[in-house]
């Protein structure tokens, strides 16, 4: 059997508020990250900054592959 440790609720409390003062450390980070690449990004329009990705090109129907076989049993 293993050992649990058995925290008295105040260092539970205190452990909490520290965890939840980190994820929003976190999500600060990201934030300003975010803001400083959109600053550089209107400062020096040339420069190529990471943005949002352009869509995939989609294959048609008609674009000249094989198209699959229907599953067994349908025809």
């Amino acid at each position: 059997m293993t050992s649990r440790v058995s925290y008295t609720p105040q260092d539970f409390q205190k452990m909490c508020d520290q965890a939840e003062r980190d994820h929003e450390a976190k999500k600060l980070i990201v934030l300003l990250n975010r803001v400083k690449k959109q600053i550089a990004a209107r400062e020096d329009p040339a420069r190529k900054v990471d943005g949002p990705k352009p869509p995939i090109a989609v294959l048609g129907a008609n674009s000249g592959l094989v198209q699959p076989t229907p599953p067994l049993g349908s025809v």
